[in-house]
């Protein structure tokens, strides 16, 4: 349910648009940045793209809130640790933003961002013919289109190459185009990239809180977490939760499953909740920045992150304890002794998430795969004559839906523009 949210924001909010919004160092940018991760889980991608327009702390603030402020991260959290660690990961994560903002502000070298941005601008046109200009990703000689100016995209998968082509046909407004096939379809084709992304991430973390629950003893933990002065303890627990975590190899939504044998192995509450925030920089993550910032702005990244996680986790504990809100795990159920084959609500959640699901991988498929060499004016879906059709100028224009009609006939001077015919119209050459 949370990727159904994230793919909305990301189809019908671009990444240029974001980049001119959180271009100054202000409060209201910060926030908007903070909004705009939350609502966005393309971490990587989308703070490479916002990076070349936007204010640096807005960048560190948009790639921490899109990886640990995002819905389905929340929904595992309520579920497998509980309604505490859920409050202390949002709360936390905006004192941790606030803390990096003011790291950032007073240590930030405003020269070497820079450097990086011009770099990444001229990464821009060097690679201009390689990448994704839908997504943003790598595109393969698999998928690639010559236009007729000659220029040669490349695309990362069919799915992608065909959202290009109805946005180059297609000419609606995104409130129509939720009533329409294609629109749906690029929801579906976003959908099924957010899971391409996230599945060996969520695997992994089973695989790895899986051995972790059943083969570390608990001298193990005993050994790596202090016990003693409360202080002390807490502060040396939440290091190493970020510490753990940073070797641990597992993403985002796979530390909350690691995150739950932790708890189990009885590591406080500020080591937890350390861990949690600090899957930004797991080595995996850590090298994505290296290969797109450099070293040093990496090194950079990862000590303010580091810092900040530490002390936020360390500051809930302290926050949660003045409170009497400490989670007691004795008193409790862990994930291990859940029993989860139930008749409630996670069961018909569960339901309609499968027929969400289900609903968007077919109006995927029915984009890849409509028939006929026509193609929707308004929103680019191929199409053949048996559909509905309209005669306007001479010309008989094909649509995929009577929702597509009605709109064409309301205000037909906007579509015109278009090839009634011919679905691969604007290239040369086509290969995939």
């Amino acid at each position: 349910m949370g990727l159904t949210v994230t793919s909305l924001v990301q189809v019908y909010v671009s990444k240029e648009r974001m980049a001119q919004v959180l271009g100054e160092s202000d409060l209201a940018s910060l926030t908007k940045a903070t909004a705009f991760g939350a609502a966005s889980s393309g971490c990587s991608f989308g703070a490479v793209a916002i990076a070349k327009g936007a204010h640096v702390v807005n960048v560190l603030a948009f790639m921490f809130a899109s990886t640990n402020l995002i819905v389905e991260l929340g929904l595992m959290i309520l579920l497998l640790l509980g309604w505490e660690f859920l409050v202390a990961e949002l709360l936390g994560g905006l004192v941790l933003i606030a803390v990096m903002a003011l790291i950032v502000r007073l240590t930030l070298p405003e020269a070497l961002f820079d450097e990086v941005r011009a770099e990444l601008n001229r990464q821009d046109h060097d690679r201009g013919v390689t990448m994704d200009p839908t997504c943003g990703m790598e595109g393969t000689a698999e998928h690639t289109i010559v236009t007729n100016g000659g220029e040669t995209l490349k695309f990362c998968s069919e799915g992608c190459l065909e959202t290009y082509r109805q946005q180059l046909v297609g000419g609606g407004g995104w409130r129509a185009e939720l009533r329409s096939w294609g629109g749906w379809y690029k929801l579906g084709n976003q959908y099924r990239r957010e899971w391409s992304m996230i599945w060996t991430d969520v695997v992994a973390g089973f695989l790895v809180s899986g051995f972790v629950i059943v083969f570390v003893p608990q001298r193990v933990w005993n050994a790596l977490f202090v016990q003693g002065n409360r202080l002390l303890m807490t502060a040396e627990n939440a290091i190493v939760g970020v510490a753990i975590a940073v070797v641990s190899f597992v993403g985002s939504m796979g530390n909350i499953l690691f995150a739950v044998a932790l708890w189990g192995g009885g590591i406080s509450f500020a080591g937890v909740i350390a861990f949690v925030y600090a899957d930004l920089i797991t080595i995996p993550v850590l090298n994505v920045h290296r290969k797109y910032y450099g070293w040093s702005v990496m090194l950079y990244i990862f000590g303010v992150f580091f810092v900040t996680m530490a002390f936020t986790g360390f500051l809930m504990e302290l926050l949660f304890d003045a409170l009497g809100i400490v989670p007691n795990l004795a008193g409790g159920e862990t994930a291990t002794e859940e029993r989860y084959f139930e008749l409630n609500y996670t069961f018909y959640l569960n339901l309609v998430a499968f027929a969400l699901s289900g609903f968007l991988l077919y109006v995927y498929r029915r984009g890849l795969g409509a028939p006929g060499q026509y193609r929707d004016p308004v929103y680019g879906m191929r199409t053949d004559d048996r559909g509905p059709n309209a005669t306007h100028g001479g010309e008989t224009y094909y649509f995929c839906s009577t929702a597509c009609k009605r709109t064409f006939e309301d205000a037909p001077a906007e579509f015109e523009r278009q090839s009634p015919s011919g679905s691969d119209s604007e290239t040369a050459h086509d290969h995939h």
